[in-house]
């Protein structure tokens, strides 16, 4: 059963709310599966997949065939299509921008930082929003954890207050301290999911990347479950091998006699 946005806001405080991203049909097939409420296609993509230095380079297009897959294999699931870099500079850009990921299969949209004409011109025309504080990475110059002064810390906790007031459903909260993520958890109606947060936040996010160990590098508050990097490695010199001694394909089964599917 596909979540909603009143869903999600019923969950605050009393059911953790786990979200993983996912960009590809497959793994997407897999996360809802394992019955995890929500996916996020991120504009990660561009950084975990895509090969690129910054989230910066992520285009509306990008997004669009990467929630295509994704809608595919989690057809049950909620989906939170993010809006990439400058497609949502103001209230109309934004509206079209975000028209275009619904369209493509995303049930919700997730922006940086404290838009709120943005934001309320969206939820009025009907796209449920989910707003995103703390280290916003658009438009940060480094990916330092962020409110560790009194003043940064009013200033994430204000944003926060100023997104849900906007009418957004739900806010991320990316890599500030624990006490912080806890604050402006009790502080918004609102659930907070949590990226670097802390555990007081109302549920946690992990790029599927790093909970599988895809990848050379993994953030700090990252976990890795598995290590598929690894796999492929081991995968790959072993095909090699059996390629170069001549011992594949002869080492198949065929169960039809011809090797054809």
């Amino acid at each position: 059963m596909t979540l909603h946005a009143a869903d999600f806001i019923a969950r605050k405080g009393k059911h953790p709310i786990t979200m993983l991203t996912a960009y590809t049909c497959p793994v997407a097939r897999g996360i809802e599966a394992a019955g995890v409420p929500v996916i996020l296609v991120g504009d990660t993509v561009g950084m975990v997949e895509m090969g690129f230095e910054s989230t910066r380079d992520v285009t509306l297009e990008h997004m669009e065939y990467h929630i295509g897959a994704v809608r595919r294999g989690a057809r049950n699931t909620h989906i939170i299509g993010d809006l990439p870099y400058l497609t949502d500079t103001d209230p109309e850009t934004a509206l079209i921008s975000a028209q275009r990921l619904i369209a493509a299969g995303a049930s919700s949209i997730k922006l940086e930082g404290p838009k709120a004409e943005v934001i309320a011109h969206l939820v009025d025309n009907g796209i449920p929003v989910v707003g995103h504080t703390g280290l916003t990475p658009q438009t940060a110059t480094s990916f330092k954890k962020v409110g560790n002064t009194d003043a940064d810390a009013q200033r994430i906790l204000d944003e926060a207050k100023l997104i849900e007031k906007a009418g957004a459903f739900m806010v991320v909260l990316e890599h500030i301290p624990y006490s912080l993520g806890g604050l402006i958890s009790q502080s918004v109606g609102i659930p907070t999911i949590g990226i670097g947060a802390g555990p007081d936040c109302d549920g946690q996010v992990l790029v599927i990347n790093d909970a599988l160990g895809l990848g050379d590098y993994w953030p700090p508050f990252s976990k890795q479950y598995a290590h598929v990097s690894d796999t492929i490695l081991k995968v790959a010199r072993a095909f090699t091998a059996e390629v170069e001694s001549l011992e594949f394909p002869n080492n198949i089964i065929q169960l039809t006699g011809s090797g054809n599917r």
